[in-house]
């Protein structure tokens, strides 16, 4: 395979797999907010003395979610302006 054609798979494979770890980690942090939360106004209803103590024990792990959603996205980000990938194959061809 001509080297150019070889960089132009690995970035459009890359391009592919930047779009899989945004859109299953953004959907993933969504339903395990969206579950956190229904779970939230479950217990606030059935035990309201109990609210600020959940509360705060939700945010701390909507926090914690996210932060995993994030780290996808800086994983994302770095393969989409840093390859390693392209790094490799230069060293490869010597050039």
């Amino acid at each position: 395979m001509e080297l150019t054609a070889l960089f132009a798979h690995v970035q459009g494979m890359t391009a592919i797999a930047i779009g899989v770890i945004i859109g299953l980690g953004a959907l993933g942090a969504c339903l395990g907010i969206a579950i956190m939360g229904s779970k939230f106004l479950e217990s606030a209803a059935r035990q309201p003395e109990l609210v600020p103590l959940l509360q705060g024990r939700m945010f701390l792990l909507a926090g914690l979610i996210d932060a995993a959603f994030i780290i996808g996205l800086a994983i994302a980000l770095l393969l989409a302006f840093s390859n390693p990938l392209i790094g490799v194959l230069r060293t490869a061809s010597g050039g």
